[in-house]
């Protein structure tokens, strides 16, 4: 007869640790349980202190191929001084808060790291309760929201931090046209062009630095959104003030449209050769193998454009047969008044120079 009352008290404990705490996991007596007479509620805690696991809120900022330490640390109050065994955890998040995979798990000074963190990922544990993580060789996909979790015993306790990525968006047609992609075609070209698909809060930061595009495109969480910085009728009519259009959710096999892809900065070199004839696309891909590097993709040169200052009023082909140009100092016969990367879409014939790319 004793399981009974335990088993309640286990579901009344989850309950209590649920409702009114979204990332607490402690240990919450109600009334029914601690009734001190007067009807209010009294809190217990098992250590006889209350954790508490600090985060910072700001975003902390990073960028593709560097080193990035996401700080967390922890306290008691009142404090205790003696030495505890705590576990930490790591978790990334989706927006919704929800866990999308599991980073790094540790007790004392052993760890394990999980997918693709494995290698990449360690704690940082030079100050007093300190459970700070650092992850090496940052990748365009770390981008988002980390959980910071102290268990001692039975208190559970954490924290979030966002970790942004320096990058650009950029809008992307196949080249058979406009709304061509279902949401993993998508997926697929923006990875080939060195890209993944950009984050709601990448595109929006994109559209706050001038972004404006009237083709709707598919986001990483599977939604069709646009950005557009001044009202016009073909893109959500006049009375619309600027902002994100959105579809919404679309299915993601059936619902075809472009892609709003998101790239990084380059551990590499974008360099642009030409030919007095020009070349061809075939001739252009060995030219930048004979120079001991590969053909530019587009996330490459829009990355140039943005984070090198690439400027050249020369048309060159990239990997996926499209020609551009980038201009940061916009100048006559260069194209229009506003910096930006220049395209002559997927043209099948024509000479031109070419944008090749190479490792540092």
């Amino acid at each position: 007869m004793l399981l009974l009352p335990l088993l309640l008290e286990a579901t009344l404990l989850r309950l209590a640790s649920g409702s009114h705490h979204p990332f607490y996991n402690g240990f919450y007596y109600n009334h029914l349980m601690n009734d001190n007479g007067n009807g209010q509620e009294k809190v217990v805690y098992f250590n006889g202190a209350r954790l508490v696991v600090e985060t910072p809120k700001d975003p902390i900022y990073s960028s593709n191929g560097a080193n990035v330490t996401l700080p967390c640390h922890y306290h008691y109050e009142p404090d205790l001084e003696a030495k505890r065994k705590i576990r930490i955890k790591w978790s990334k998040l989706r927006d919704d808060y929800t866990k999308e995979q599991d980073v790094l798990v540790a007790i004392g000074k052993t760890y394990m790291a999980f997918g693709d963190f494995r290698g990449r990922a360690h704690l940082h544990q030079a100050g007093r309760r300190e459970a700070s993580l650092v992850v090496s060789d940052v990748r365009l996909q770390d981008d988002g929201k980390y959980r910071c979790e102290v268990i001692d015993g039975l208190e559970d306790e954490s924290d979030v931090v966002d970790l942004r990525l320096q990058g650009i968006v950029f809008p992307y047609q196949p080249p058979r046209g406009q709304y061509r992609l279902n949401f993993h075609e998508a997926e697929q070209v923006c990875q080939e062009q060195g890209a993944i698909l950009a984050t709601f809060n990448q595109l929006f930061q994109a559209w706050s630095e001038g972004l404006d595009w009237c083709n709707a495109g598919w986001l990483a969480d599977g939604t069709v959104q646009y950005p557009i910085r001044l009202p016009r009728k073909p893109c959500g009519g006049l009375h619309l003030a600027p902002g994100i259009r959105t579809y919404g959710p679309r299915h993601r096999h059936l619902h075809r449209f472009d892609a709003f892809c998101f790239s990084s900065a380059l551990r590499g070199e974008v360099f642009y050769l030409d030919h007095p004839a020009g070349m061809t696309l075939e001739e252009a891909k060995q030219s930048c193998q004979d120079a001991g590097a590969e053909i530019a993709r587009v996330g490459q040169l829009y990355s140039a454009w943005k984070f090198v200052g690439l400027d050249r009023c020369d048309a060159g082909w990239l990997a996926d047969g499209s020609v551009r140009y980038p201009i940061t100092k916009p100048r006559a016969n260069c194209g229009p008044p506003e910096p930006g990367v220049r395209s002559f879409g997927f043209p099948s014939k024509g000479r031109f120079g070419v944008f090749c790319y190479k490792e540092r």
